[in-house]
């Protein structure tokens, strides 16, 4: 979805114009074609050691992009950059570009799910929780619909708000513009929540989950009582804000499962647990499993 979203609204906005405002290539890798997770195959254009040098690049990766080592396409990429060019990502992708340090210095995103290993992997990098962020020459989305709010903002920039508006027309796509916007936006597909007052408390519960926040604070935070506030989850998503602030943590901890190399006793740590045993009782109950024997679930490794 993230690599059509990348590549159709450059085509729309040529057919609209009348015009080739874009051209575009496929760069692999290495040699041969690119089997998709949903087993559509793509031959690319250029291998990167021979592709030539772009005014902008898109990184997507798959799902395991954490632990994608591709250095093929670096030298390429850094001549493009040094060429003037810019260099983005889609899903997942942030993760390559964090580990070869092209996302130094810049804000960034990627999707929900891997937000918690990316924090623990690049500590030092600016990461905005938001379906995409575009910093100078620095592009990220969180995969998607997002990849496609991105690139309508990209072709704005580049050729006006109008062309942008028929572009999001042609795909009759409602432009998200504000930021912050996307963000509640993002926040109300996640969890499906209706309520603005419960949905402000998870926002400020997820960017403090992995301390202890105390719900006396969000409700302070948000002008309201404690007791309203636990009327309104209790009404909304059926338990306390306590609760839903306990199950955030083991999300967290089910994410870095599945996203980083971490211990099962760090990602306890990491998702606000001091006690390991606490941790591993809270996650079992839960989910069903043990942190480690989830961890076999989704990486037999």
């Amino acid at each position: 979805m993230a690599f059509s979203a990348v590549i159709e609204p450059l085509r729309a906005a040529n057919t609209l114009a009348g015009k080739a405002l874009y051209e575009w290539a496929v760069v692999g890798g290495g040699e041969g074609s690119i089997r998709a997770s949903n087993g559509i195959v793509i031959a690319p254009d250029f291998a990167a050691p021979k592709a030539p040098p772009a005014d902008y690049i898109v990184v997507c990766s798959g799902g395991d992009a954490d632990r994608l080592q591709a250095a093929e396409p670096l030298s390429w990429i850094r001549k493009s950059l040094r060429r003037g060019g810019n260099i983005g990502s889609v899903a997942d992708g942030a993760f390559y570009l964090g580990r070869a340090g092209l996302l130094d210095g810049f804000s960034c995103t990627l999707h929900w799910q891997s937000q918690p290993a990316f924090v623990e992997a690049f500590p030092g990098l600016k990461l905005e929780r938001a379906i995409y962020v575009i910093d100078r020459t620095r592009f990220t989305s969180a995969g998607g619909i997002g990849a496609l709010d991105m690139m309508l903002d990209l072709i704005a920039l580049h050729h006006g708000d109008h062309l942008a508006r028929g572009v999001a027309e042609w795909f009759v796509h409602d432009r998200i513009r504000a930021s912050t916007d996307r963000e509640r936006l993002q926040l109300r597909l996640r969890t499906g929540i209706r309520d603005d007052l419960v949905l402000d408390a998870v926002a400020h519960l997820e960017a403090d989950r992995e301390g202890p926040i105390s719900i006396a604070v969000v409700a302070r935070r948000l002008g309201v009582a404690i007791e309203r506030l636990e009327r309104a989850f209790k009404a909304e998503v059926g338990v306390l804000p306590a609760e839903y602030h306990k199950r955030l943590k083991l999300q967290r901890a089910r994410d870095l499962l599945e996203h980083s190399a971490m211990s099962v006793r760090e990602i306890g740590l990491a998702s606000g647990y001091t006690s390991f045993s606490a941790f591993v009782r809270a996650f079992r109950t839960v989910y069903g499993k043990t942190p480690r024997q989830m961890r076999r679930v989704v990486d037999p490794r």
